[in-house]
């Protein structure tokens, strides 16, 4: 979908604006917003809303066609709740109607006249966000590999959204191009999620990276089997040898700073299909386990969105890449494994096993002297007891540089709709990882599941700043709407723009 900012005045009024449909707001108390009030002027919209024939709450709608003294040849009229405190909720459950209504118009083209303004602690850029990120949700297809497509997309394709005279520049002329950025790394992501596991392999995701390489000018580096036994990742390599394929450990680097400047490294847990290993999971639901590649996937799709920015900024992906499988070559429960950096792990459960691989490419990241690094991975059903699929599990050391560094995330998370949550970390709990026989357990005594899993990856994050994001409540959703999500890439593109 198409967007455009164009500003409307006196001279060049909305009343006179040549379109299919012409989407406003009203609000619960009967109240019209501004743009609402400028088409009025034969009092066709004041008729309707004392009507009663839309309530104004926030998602409903009301077509008007063939309305007296405007050019456009329908008006949309939509809630939006109370009109003194228009929330994000409102905002956007009223974005959503629109593109509903809009999608079943015979009509190529709208403008939406929205107080872009007026939401509640959030300034234009947010808003104008909200509206791209909503379209691009809405036209998102999962039909790629069906024989028989779903009916191809209709109605609106090309949306002007109107802009007070003099405020298109306070929008900023650059966010469209952001706002459709971060949501065609949304896409990447979801489309990488949503891929059959049989075709979105590790080999695939390497073949994804290089094209984004060759795309947006990145550097690129995909190591093989025998490099990381040169390596000595023994941690990653004992989750992928149950497998018959061949494990790819992808590093992406965008040059976009400074050549001396620090860069901000993204670490994405690669798993694209876990079994749980000779610990096999149940079967019911095993089918979502191709989802485990998530963090992966969300590594990738912010390379998108800052590769299509040009972001001033240093930023190197590294996504470990591997199936989890059982087979008379898969690690077994009891099994002693040494990571890079020469800790020996006690495997107790082969379901673990994204710890196992992040370990390493935790270990991997010191080498670039990171400004930060952030792991992404869909790590503990743990943690979607604790909050759900609607948050974001955040963990980190408590001192005044993690501090920081968890208050930027949480604070790009706040700005771009994607938000996380901090638990607490501590030596308290690595105790539950101890074992009799090695360094480290891979799991930890009863409770406190996903602290204990983000305590393990700590252990091999001592030589810089670093967050882990648990991301396995956010990253998909099940049942009937079941499909990838595209989270966190707001956050992490966010959270990466705000370091610019």
């Amino acid at each position: 979908m198409d967007f455009s900012i164009k500003a409307f005045d006196t001279k060049n009024t909305l009343a006179a604006a040549k379109t299919g449909c012409l989407a406003v707001a009203v609000f619960e108390n009967k109240k019209l917003s501004a743009a609402a009030q400028a088409l009025d002027a034969n009092g066709a919209i004041s008729a309707a809303i004392k009507s009663g024939d839309i309530s104004g709450k926030p998602g409903s709608t009301l077509l008007l066609r063939g309305v007296a003294g405007i050019t456009a040849a329908r008006v949309l009229l939509v809630g939006m709740g109370a009109d003194d405190t228009v929330t994000e909720k409102s905002f956007s459950s009223a974005v959503s109607a629109t593109l509903k209504v809009f999608a079943t118009l015979g009509s190529n083209d709208a403008i939406i006249a929205f107080p872009l303004e007026s939401v509640k602690e959030r300034d234009a850029n947010w808003a104008l966000r909200a509206l791209v990120l909503g379209a691009s949700e809405a036209e998102f297809r999962t039909d790629g590999q069906k024989s028989k497509k779903d009916p191809a997309l209709t109605g609106v394709r090309k949306i002007v959204v109107a802009a007070p005279s003099g405020s298109v520049g306070n929008i900023g002329k650059n966010a469209l191009a952001q706002a459709a950025a971060i949501a065609n790394g949304m896409n990447l992501t979801r489309e990488l999620g949503n891929l059959s596991p049989n075709v979105c392999t590790p080999t695939f995701l390497a073949n994804t990276a290089r094209k984004l390489a060759d795309d947006y000018g990145f550097d690129i580096e995909v190591l093989e089997r025998k490099q990381l036994e040169a390596l000595k990742m023994g941690s990653f390599l004992s989750v992928a040898k149950g497998s018959d394929e061949a494990p790819k450990f992808i590093v992406l680097k965008h040059n976009g700073g400074k050549s001396k400047d620090a860069p901000v490294v993204l670490v994405g847990k690669g798993i694209t299909f876990d079994t749980g290993g000779i610990s096999l999971k149940p079967g019911p639901g095993m089918d979502e386990m191709k989802y485990d590649m998530c963090g992966a996937g969300s590594v990738l799709g912010t390379f998108r969105a800052i590769g299509e920015m040009g972001l001033k900024l240093n930023v190197i992906g590294i996504v470990a890449a591997c199936e989890n499988m059982p087979s008379g070559r898969a690690s077994k429960p009891g099994d002693i494994v040494t990571a890079m950096n020469g800790t020996t792990i006690e495997i107790l459960n082969t379901d673990a096993e994204g710890r196992l691989i992040l370990c390493d490419a935790l270990s991997y990241a010191e080498r670039f002297k990171p400004a930060a690094v952030v792991d992404i991975a869909t790590l503990t059903g743990a943690c979607i007891v604790a909050l759900g699929h609607h948050t974001s599990g955040l963990f980190t050391r408590d001192d005044a540089a993690h501090d920081a560094l968890a208050d930027e995330l949480l604070q790009a998370g706040k700005q771009a709709g994607d938000v996380a949550w901090r638990f607490p970390l501590g030596e308290i709990y690595n105790d539950q990882l101890k074992s009799n026989f090695a360094d480290l357990a891979n799991i930890g005594t009863p409770g406190a599941a996903s602290i204990t899993a983000a305590c393990f990856l700590e252990n091999f994050t001592r030589k810089y700043t670093w967050a882990h994001l648990d991301i396995a409540g956010t990253a998909w959703k099940s049942g009937a709407n079941k499909g990838a999500t595209g989270r966190p890439v707001p956050l992490l593109t966010t959270f990466l723009m705000n370091r610019v």
